[in-house]
């Protein structure tokens, strides 16, 4: 019974990282603009930023949700909210990959 348990804890512990690990190769992979502080990114670029500061705030981010807020949402210099741009639509970062996490969620029953 207590092998049971050991095994099973890894296996809670890995969902928050595979949502991370969607939304990063989400990043990396969209046709979209990424902008920081007014400038545009292509998705690896941006995926290049957002890992450098998930590394850095790793200590502080238990979920998928803290990865947006920390490490995805705005620049930690001057505030400013990042930005994407899909076509000609433009929308909050932060509002891009909750949408793009619930629907992960939803394709993998979480």
């Amino acid at each position: 019974m207590a092998a049971l348990v050991v095994c099973a804890t890894p296996a809670l512990a890995a969902g928050p990282q595979a949502e991370i690990g969607h939304l990063l190769d989400f990043i990396a992979g969209s046709p979209c603009a990424f902008i920081r502080n007014g400038v545009a990114y292509d998705g690896a670029q941006a995926v290049g930023h957002i890992k450098d500061k998930y590394d850095y705030y790793r200590a502080d981010i238990r979920s998928a949700e803290d990865f947006i807020a920390l490490a995805a949402s705005k620049s930690a210099m001057s505030g400013k909210p990042y930005l994407v741009q899909c076509d000609a639509a433009e929308m909050p970062a932060a509002e891009w990959l909750t949408l793009e996490l619930s629907a992960f969620r939803q394709r993998s029953g979480s």
